[in-house]
Formats: C-alpha cells, sequence, structure tokens
C-alpha cells in the first residue's frame, strides 16, 4: 500500500534549542504540519520533547557532537560526523514522492542530506541562511584561490542544479546563486525572515534600567550573536574616535566569537563611553533593544549574499533606527536605504561610523523619525506572511511531484 508523501526537514538546530535558526526551523515546521505529513530529523538534544499533540511534526533526533566554537578543527570533524549522520537518517526514511527540506547551517549538512534525497528520488529544498565558501572568504579563514574555496565551489555547482527549490532570505543572495551554471532563476524563491518580538514602537523611558545613569545621553547599542563575517574591532574603534564626545556611549551585549575579539579589546584598553554586559535573557531583550537610541550591525567586507542579519527584524520591531556597516546591495543595506529607517556605511571603516554616529546624536529629533518608519516597516516582515509562502512553495513542489504519477498513459 502507498503511503501519502512527507515533508522531511533535516537540521542540526531545532527547538529547544534557543539559536535564531531553530526557532525559525521550528515555527517553518508548525506551519507546514498544518497541510503536510512533516517529519523533522533533529541533531538538538530533547527535540524530541516537541512532539506534544498530534499536529506537531514527528521529530526524530540523532546524535551529535558540538565542541566549543573557537576550537575550529573540533568544529570540522564535527559538523562532518553530523552530515554522515545525516545522510543515513535520510536515506532510510525519504521515499520517490517525499519532499527533502534542508538548511545550509552547517555548511557540510546539504550535500549529504541532498545526495540522500536524489538517491531516493525525492524533491529537494534548500534554506540558504549563509553560503560557502563564500562567508569563510569574507571572514579571511579561506583564500579564494584556495583548494578548499575551488572544492566548496565545485560541490556547490553540482548541489543547486539539482535542486528542484532554492529558498533565500535575502535579496542579494541571488546573484552569487547565479555565478553557478545551471542554476535556474524560476527556482529561486525569495522568503524573508520575520520579526519575533511584538511590533511597536517604544518610546525612550528614562526608566529603562538598561540607560541607568546614562539616559540623558545618545545611546549607542550592539547586541546578538558576532560570527566569522562580523567585524567588532570597527565598533572599538569608532567608540575610540568618540571617546571626546561625552554625551554618546556605547552598551555592547551578546555571544559568539565576535565577542571574545571584542573583550580583548576592552581588557586591552578600557573606555569610559563603552559599557559590556553579559547576554541579555530572551525574557529581557525587549527592554533592552529599547534601551539604545540607535543600534549597530557591522559586518566585513564582501558580506553581500554571504550573511543575512537576522536580529535587523527585531530591532526594527521595536523602533529604532539601524547603522549597518555593509555594501549598499546587501539585503540590509537595500532595506534601510529604500525605507529610510536607517544608514548603511562602509564596511570595517570606524571614522564613517563613528562619523554617522555623531551625525544621528546630533539630529535626534530625524533619528527619531527614523525609528517611527521602521516600527511600521517592521509589520510587513510578519510570521503569518513568511509561513504563508513557505506554504505555496511546498504545495508547488508538491503538485509537480504528484502530477507524472497521476498523468494517463499515453
Amino acid at each position: 500500500m502507498e503511503t501519502s508523501p512527507k515533508l522531511i526537514i533535516a537540521t542540526q538546530f531545532y527547538p529547544p534549542h534557543t539559536s535564531t535558526t531553530s526557532v525559525y526551523l521550528g515555527k517553518i515546521a508548525e506551519g507546514l504540519a498544518a497541510e503536510n505529513k512533516v517529519v523533522v530529523i533533529s541533531a538538538t538534544p530533547n527535540s524530541t520533547s516537541q512532539c506534544a499533540n498530534p499536529s506537531s511534526p514527528a521529530v526524530i533526533e540523532i546524535r551529535s557532537w558540538n565542541p566549543n566554537t573557537s576550537a575550529l578543527a573540533q568544529r570540522g570533524f564535527a559538523v562532518c560526523l553530523l552530515a554522515i549522520r545525516m545522510f543515513f537518517s535520510v536515506v532510510r526514511r525519504a521515499r520517490s514522492r517525499d519532499i527533502v527540506f534542508c538548511i545550509t547551517t552547517p555548511f557540510t549538512l546539504p550535500y549529504a542530506v541532498i545526495l540522500a534525497a536524489k538517491l531516493r528520488q525525492a524533491t529537494t529544498v534548500l534554506l540558504v541562511h549563509d553560503l560557502y565558501p563564500e562567508a569563510l572568504e569574507a571572514a579571511g579563514l579561506v583564500k579564494t584561490t584556495s583548494i578548499a574555496a575551488r572544492l566548496l565551489r565545485f560541490a556547490n555547482m553540482l548541489l543547486f542544479r539539482r535542486l528542484d527549490s532554492i529558498i533565500v532570505i535575502g535579496r542579494d543572495v541571488p546573484p552569487l546563486l547565479a555565478r553557478y551554471p545551471g542554476v535556474a532563476p524560476e527556482r529561486i524563491q525569495f522568503i524573508p525572515n520575520w520579526v519575533l518580538l511584538p511590533i511597536a514602537y517604544r518610546e525612550i523611558d528614562p526608566r529603562n534600567r538598561f540607560r541607568a545613569q546614562l539616559n540623558s545621553k545618545f545611546i549607542v547599542g550592539l547586541s546578538g550573536n558576532l560570527g566569522f563575517t562580523h567585524a567588532p574591532a570597527t565598533v572599538f574603534d569608532a567608540a575610540k574616535l568618540l571617546k571626546a564626545e561625552k554625551d554618546i556611549h556605547f552598551i555592547l551585549s551578546g555571544w559568539g566569537v565576535g565577542w571574545k575579539e571584542l573583550n580583548d579589546l576592552v581588557a586591552l584598553e578600557r573606555l569610559d563611553n563603552i559599557t559590556m554586559l553579559n547576554p541579555v535573557p530572551q525574557e529581557e531583550l525587549v527592554e533592552f533593544l529599547s534601551a539604545a537610541d540607535v543600534w549597530v550591525i557591522p559586518y566585513r567586507r564582501n558580506i553581500a549574499g554571504v550573511s543575512i542579519p537576522s536580529r535587523l527584524y527585531n530591532l526594527l520591531a521595536v523602533g529604532r533606527p539601524i547603522i549597518v556597516g555593509a555594501e549598499p546591495h546587501s539585503e540590509a543595506g537595500i532595506e534601510l536605504s529604500e525605507e529610510q529607517i536607517g544608514w548603511v556605511v562602509p564596511p570595517e571603516d570606524p571614522q564613517q561610523l563613528a562619523k554617522t554616529i555623531r551625525e544621528a546624536a546630533t539630529d535626534r529629533w530625524g533619528t527619531n523619525q527614523k525609528g517611527l518608519r521602521a516600527a511600521v516597516v517592521a509589520q510587513k516582515y510578519s510570521e503569518e506572511a513568511a509561513l504563508l509562502r513557505y506554504r505555496e512553495v511546498i504545495s508547488a513542489l508538491k503538485k509537480e511531484s504528484i502530477a507524472p504519477a497521476q498523468s494517463p498513459p499515453v
């Protein structure tokens, strides 16, 4: 007896993991389960606890090893091991009319998962969050001419041309995908991420405890995960350039490899205009994001299409303007410029960043107006709109996979 087709979602991170990736994947899986039989293959411990009710996706948990983020060699081995385990798990469960959905985190996962899906003649979907080797090159971890980069590009060429659908979360990604021969533009779908916080403009509140003793100052914030594609030193150097500006202060809180670099810089040279905070828990995030007058997202050079700042949407949700250090044609650069909700400065340019902060602090009314517009713009990045697009993509692929089987014989 033929079983109904199912949607298999292969991911390293899934709730209860607290990363942004796991939150989005959990919401996508739940949203697609309303119209599909969804099976999630997860490498997150205790992820099977998410199967609380019959309408939830079924979750299959596989073992994984998560070494420290700074241990690059161990991380490389761990993501290869995960890919192998995920390959066998998909091969064991996928069938010819199924749809296999995979994400690009970690970078080894798509090659194993899509190969397994194709061996089982399943339809394939790839959600691109980060693009490799481009992200590694932007981070300075590999050179464009290196053997590793060339091998990854060759693997990408084989991978991308065989995908049935590619979902991107930034408008700057398709031009990079177009460099690979055989990638059909009609197979690329743009579905941006959405806000994860209640949308409302928040007035600057003197009672906000994160502004304690700083209320009269213009507060510049930096928050969230800083990975290899970020340039935290740019923010520190900008703070150094502004240390004589007594009405400007920086509050910095987050995690990731970039924060180690930032903490090392602060330890070497203490600046009175910088306050370093421990990572803020989720339940205090709205108050923390509301504390600053403007937020900074600092990127390295050449990250357009490589890494998309999901934190952008939460900053819009609380009604705060943003200064992004990135190329103008990056997704963040496009959004801030089109909607006039912030500033785009050249990446890794502390002088220009400091100049822009000074201008924002001088024109507080204009800065506030950008924040008011940001909260309005956030309305278009709703969970409902995004999940509707995911359902449309999966529905179209289901029709394509079923159509040949239902065609009458010639």
